[in-house]
Order: C-alpha cells, then sequence, then structure tokens
C-alpha cells in the first residue's frame, strides 16, 4: 500500500530518465498552521489503497519561532526537503484553502506550472483565485471543484 513520508525524512532514490520516484504525490498547498484545515491528513487516508509514496510537508515537529532564513538549519531543510520532494513527484495535488493566503503555495505554483505534474483545487473564496485560474488556463493546468475529485483523477491515472 502506500507510504508516507514526512518532512525532513529521507526521500527515495531517484529513478528512470526523468528522475522521478514512479506513483508519487507531493501534498502542496495551504498549511499556515492554524488557519488551513488539516487536509493533508485526509488525502492520506484518500489514497491509502493505491501503491504509492505520498510526499507530505506538514512537519510534525515544526517550530514557528524558527527564523524563515537561509542560515536557519531547521527552516532550510524543510525548504530544501520541499524542493526535492516537488521535483521527485510525479503528481503534485495543490489545495489554495479560503482561510489562508498561502504564498509559498502561489510561489510552487509558478514554480510547477510547467511540468504537467498538477492537479489544481481552488475554491471560491481564496484570496487570489483568479490569478490561480488564469495561471491554470493559460498553462492548460486541469482544476478540481473539490480535493474529491483530484483524488479520483490521482487514482485512475496511478492505479
Amino acid at each position: 500500500m502506500h507510504k508516507v513520508i514526512y518532512a525532513p525524512e529521507s526521500l527515495p532514490p531517484r529513478v528512470g530518465a526523468n528522475y522521478r520516484v514512479a506513483k508519487s504525490v507531493f501534498l502542496a498547498g495551504s498549511i499556515e498552521m492554524g488557519a488551513a484545515e488539516e487536509w493533508q491528513t485526509k488525502a492520506e487516508q484518500a489514497l491509502a489503497d493505491l501503491d504509492i509514496f505520498i510526499f507530505n510537508p506538514r512537519r510534525k515537529d515544526w517550530d514557528s519561532s524558527w527564523e524563515q532564513k537561509i542560515d536557519h538549519p531547521k527552516f532550510r531543510e524543510q525548504v530544501e526537503w520541499e524542493l526535492e520532494a516537488l521535483s521527485l513527484a510525479t503528481h503534485i495535488i495543490m489545495y489554495f484553502d479560503p482561510a489562508t493566503k498561502s504564498p509559498i503555495s502561489l510561489l510552487e505554483l509558478g514554480l510547477y506550472a510547467r511540468s504537467s505534474k498538477l492537479l489544481v483545487v481552488c475554491p471560491d473564496g481564496f484570496w487570489r483565485k483568479g490569478n490561480v485560474d488564469v495561471v491554470c488556463e493559460w498553462y492548460a493546468i486541469t482544476q478540481y471543484e473539490s480535493l474529491e475529485e483530484a483524488y479520483d483523477a490521482i487514482r485512475s491515472e496511478l492505479s
């Protein structure tokens, strides 16, 4: 069955010509501790029947007092883990929770817009939904009305 890897746990080695981990999903999107629903746990449960790797950036030991600076070792470890896991994943579910601003998720949308890996869920009410909609249309990124629809799409692609 599935294997969940949380930041900053070791990631599996790259395989194949495209240097990705076969059948893997990165759970990108809103976290903002306390503001976003904990949708990543629901995603893990929804995809539990698949033989895949799930990369979850929601760090169990996150400390909000860490300075978000390049020379802070724990912060840098988190960011580099996310960058590596994003590059390894064959699919990226990106969820924009309307209760958040999610600036890093917007950055990651830009980084991976041309990758053909994104499945985007951006409900009405997200403060930059218009920007997300235009980027998705411009780069032919499929948007889903709900996380459940995105899970179904992953399931049909990876099972």
